[in-house]
């Protein structure tokens, strides 16, 4: 099992509220969700930088076909 540590935070009730409700979940979920997606932040920007970089050998019309 992962190491946890228990922290306080000072959060506005609106910024947590909303999170909550576009989570759909408890606060402690919503809360590592957050930081996850702050995590992964890094990922997506190196991703968006590729973007028209890379070449494709797969062609539109073959993927069609092989149904």
């Amino acid at each position: 099992m992962e190491t946890a540590k228990k922290i306080t935070i000072l959060i506005s009730e609106e910024l947590l509220d909303k999170a909550q409700e576009a989570t759909g979940l408890g606060i402690t979920p919503t809360i590592r969700r957050g930081l996850e997606l702050v995590a992964a932040s890094d990922v997506y920007e190196k991703l968006e930088k590729l973007k028209g970089k890379v070449k494709l050998s797969i062609r539109l019309k073959m993927l069609r076909e092989d149904r």
